[in-house]
């Protein structure tokens, strides 16, 4: 018998599944120790006997069921099993109903990708301490002035920004967007680019942008909206949408254009450490007091993108891996007078290097000293 109980890896699994449907197979090893999480998944094929520890409620069946070969390989409940949404939380089996046709997924493989972008998404913002639930999370909605949002992390997915208001133009919207997070007064569009460069598509992350920006002035009294996160598998992929920004012909369409900052997050634990960073108030500032003296900082009044000048040496801090502001170093190096160095985690090092080469020099800081002076919250809503 399986006890199904707050903070269990069944749990887990059958509230992330709860709201983002499908889950890739490939991507087992972000929900935590990998080979723990695959054994778990392919005993729950099989039929079990579940037991609800808080109603005492049983139902014997089989959880999940895989389809799909490779890259598609994909994880989705089993039919019979949709009545434990219910010990979920009340709102679960409406939600997921509600969202995923009745539990008819289309057999496309776009609409199998575009779930597993946003799964992956999640459940790194879940493991980070970012409430991403949407049965949990206040209505949105596009009538008036309200400040409907938590000041407390949290995460919209795109599915549901889309429901704001009835326009049709709100339909199109979001289609490449994941959702967007919303923290201490600031606003993030999301993206996940996965294993591929991440091509920006000029006009359309424009208005996508313009309708983001509503919302969040609606919901949240937010004025701006600026930056965006951008999930992928590892630095070379950072490093491949940074090649291909550097294509582009219409420099109003490249990606730092549309956004001045763009916060790339590694799809592994240093990337869940980052966004757990990324969360804590007024983490930019704070992280810029830590690492440097006020009488050297720019504040943002240099010529050019830097942080600080010690001793002549331009400093660029890149510890929240923030690919826009680094294509904008790497210009000013080309036409001002150096030197010039980096400050970064020890694991952006190789991505670096291949980006700037030898136009600059390299200084690393640990991440665990950083965490330790800002202090964010480590609690991960996967374990309850």
């Amino acid at each position: 018998m399986i006890h199904m109980k707050p903070g269990s890896q069944v749990h887990q699994l059958v509230t992330l599944l709860s709201f983002v449907g499908e889950y890739p197979a490939a991507s087992v090893y972000l929900l935590g120790k990998e080979r723990v999480y695959k054994a778990l998944i392919h005993k729950l094929t099989t039929p079990q006997t579940f037991r609800d520890s808080q109603t005492g409620a049983e139902i014997t069946c089989r959880l999940l069921n895989i389809s799909g070969k490779g890259y598609y390989k994909t994880i989705r409940f089993y039919k019979a099993a949709l009545p434990i949404l219910e010990w979920i939380h009340p709102n679960a089996y409406g939600y997921y109903m509600g969202t995923f046709w009745n539990h008819r997924f289309p057999g496309d493989a776009a609409h199998r990708e575009r779930n597993h972008r946003v799964a992956e998404a999640a459940a790194l913002c879940m493991r980070s301490g970012i409430e991403v639930r949407p049965y949990l999370l206040p209505k949105l909605q596009n009538q008036s002035k309200r400040l409907v949002i938590p000041d407390s992390p949290v995460l919209y997915l795109a599915k549901d920004l889309k429901k704001v208001g009835e326009s049709e133009m709100n339909k199109t919207m979001f289609t490449r967007m994941v959702g967007a997070i919303f923290s201490s007064g600031s606003c993030y569009a999301v993206y996940n680019t996965r294993g591929t460069a991440m091509k920006w598509s000029g006009m359309g992350e424009f208005k996508a942008l313009h309708s983001l920006i509503e919302v969040g002035r609606l919901n949240a009294g937010i004025i701006r909206v600026d930056a965006a996160l951008l999930f992928g598998e590892s630095g070379s992929v950072a490093l491949r949408t940074l090649l291909e920004s550097d294509k582009s012909h219409r420099l109003e369409f490249r990606f730092d254009a549309i956004y001045r900052h763009i916060y790339f997050i590694p799809m592994d634990d240093y990337g869940i450490r980052q966004l757990r960073i990324l969360s804590v108030p007024d983490w930019k500032e704070k992280l810029l007091d830590l690492l440097f003296d006020p009488e050297v900082r720019s504040y943002d009044r240099g010529l050019f993108e830097y942080d600080a000048c010690v001793n002549g040496v331009y400093i660029l801090s890149h510890l929240d891996g923030d690919i826009a502001r680094l294509i904008r170093f790497r210009e000013a190096m080309e036409s001002q007078t150096g030197p010039f160095e980096i400050l970064c985690f020890p694991h952006q090092m190789p991505f670096l290097r291949e980006y700037l080469g030898r136009l600059v020099s390299y200084k690393t800081i640990d991440m665990d000293s950083v965490e330790a002076e800002l202090g964010p919250d480590r609690r991960n809503l996967f374990e309850g």
